[in-house]
């Protein structure tokens, strides 16, 4: 999942609209469709680009198909932007890195000596 795709997924308000509803808890297919004036396809669309992006998943239960969020991924999506474009952030997300590649070290491959 690359971050493109998931500012691809969040650059429509029906997907961020999806997203909030979604924000409270699952919801099925049907749920979700009755609150948008849109056809079956245009929601289909919308949920597999969601889905794509890692930012829900779906269930299948029965007859009806459950939708969720993946608030995880979408929050570490977000951080991990905003440390690459914070000039506070950046900086320690670099001292970071080095200090876990020195923990590492050369020699062992990667390996941590803890």
């Amino acid at each position: 999942m690359s971050v493109d795709r998931v500012f691809e997924a969040l650059a429509s308000v029906p997907r961020r609209k999806i997203l909030a509803y979604l924000s409270e808890g699952e919801m099925t297919a049907g749920e979700i469709g009755e609150r948008f004036d849109f056809s079956k396809p245009a929601l289909s669309g919308h949920l597999r680009v969601l889905e794509e992006a890692g930012l829900i998943v779906r269930e299948r239960r029965g007859q009806f198909v459950y939708f969720r969020q993946q608030s995880e991924r979408l929050a570490n999506t977000l951080f991990d932007w905003m440390t690459e474009a914070c000039p506070v952030a950046r900086p320690l997300k670099r001292e970071s890195r080095a200090r876990a590649q020195a923990k590492r070290g050369p020699a062992d491959g990667g390996a941590s000596d803890a």
